[in-house]
């Protein structure tokens, strides 16, 4: 899957900050190392689904990202937050 940028809204950026401690630079970071990507389910708008992406970040934090894969390529950020133990476990054997 390509993703050629990201798609911020304020009150995300917000919600990751104060509920999961995540920041921007952290969800970018994601992205530009090679993520796992997983379909999460298909969207309202046609050719617009809901993926997550798995990564770690340059800190050796492990992040979930979930986003909406746009017409564009672009990502429309929806949500991130600290891998659970089960996910880490997954994304080690990819």
């Amino acid at each position: 899957m390509k993703v050629n940028g990201v798609i911020w809204l304020r009150n995300t950026v917000d919600k990751l900050a104060w509920k999961h401690a995540v920041t921007t630079d952290e969800v970018e970071e994601i992205f530009n190392y090679a993520p796992w990507f997983r379909f999460i389910k298909a969207g309202d708008v046609d050719g617009e689904d809901l993926y997550a992406a798995l990564g770690r970040t340059e800190a050796g934090r492990y992040l979930i990202v979930y986003f909406v894969h746009k017409a564009t390529s672009e990502a429309l950020i929806v949500s991130a937050r600290e891998m659970t133990s089960k996910e880490k476990r997954a994304y080690g054997k990819r």
